[in-house]
């Protein structure tokens, strides 16, 4: 018995290459960051939004995208509480602080839970991406949900990311979920600009830094990965209070030493592409 193996057919073999996509740019906008990590409760939106206020403090014209559908933050971030105009094509961004804004929050009652399947959740996000009337826009910020799932998938796969920022604290349950993050970022070919230490300690009344989720995970997990670590943010309750107040922290005090972090993250991110 011959051990020479049956020769697979031309629509066999193209059935078994990986598929391609082709990755459209989100109109209206120059370059697209992600604000990503796989876990959940590590400060995404918050960074997301204080960056994107940061880049509109350098000059730049700014939009900033939840992609989070099942748990939308900006409407309370921004304190935004209007629907969106649509001319029955394209929606209208909803502009607050000079920044162009869009979210499945602005669509719904912010109680009303989105008990939808993945591809109503891929839907929404093309719907954002290619049926929103963004204008004129340097950046645009994605605030990603967590895990690695359909929204991931669908910004990786079919949306041109120039980049994107993973955000973690240093605790090791969170980082377990980050490594995951970058692989998928790494196997869809997702540019990951570097790395942020959220919440990495905070300065008691005898001066003293206290890193109760732990130190230098973040950093470790960097160069494990051969990524850029961009350096840490530490916890002050203002930037609780004013997220929830509506006026983020950037916003409501840029001379603020969280302030000042962020508008060095954004003079980070304009040097690499404008």
């Amino acid at each position: 018995m011959s051990d020479k193996k049956p020769e697979l057919s031309a629509a066999m073999k193209r059935k078994l290459e990986p598929k391609k996509f082709t990755k459209n740019p989100i109109l209206g906008t120059k370059f697209t960051i992600a604000i990503s990590s796989a876990k959940g409760g590590v400060g995404k939106s918050t960074f997301a939004t204080n960056l994107a206020l940061a880049l509109k403090h350098t000059g730049c014209k700014v939009g900033l995208l939840d992609a989070d559908i099942y748990g939308p933050s900006v409407p309370k971030m921004f304190d935004i509480n209007e629907k969106p105009k649509s001319d029955g094509q394209k929606l209208e961004p909803i502009v607050k602080y000079d920044i162009q804004c869009m979210s499945i929050g602005f669509l719904a009652d912010q109680q009303t839970p989105m008990i939808w399947r993945g591809p109503m959740v891929t839907s929404a996000i093309k719907t954002f991406t290619q049926k929103v009337n963004w204008k004129d826009l340097d950046f645009i910020i994605v605030d990603m949900p967590p895990g690695t799932g359909d929204t991931q998938l669908t910004f990786s796969q079919e949306i041109k990311m120039d980049g994107a920022i993973i955000v973690s604290t240093p605790q090791e349950v969170a980082l377990l979920d980050v490594k995951r993050g970058i692989k998928m970022f790494d196997k869809l070919g997702v540019k990951i600009l570097g790395l942020v230490d959220n919440m990495s300690f905070f300065t008691g009344d005898d001066g003293k830094k206290y890193r109760i989720f732990g130190e230098g995970g973040v950093e470790q997990t960097a160069k494990e990965f051969k990524k850029e670590f961009l350096g840490e943010i530490p916890i002050n309750p203002d930037v609780g209070r004013t997220s929830d107040q509506g006026k983020p922290i950037v916003e409501e005090n840029p001379e603020h030493e969280i302030s000042k972090i962020y508008l060095n993250f954004a003079e980070m991110v304009k040097k690499n592409y404008l």
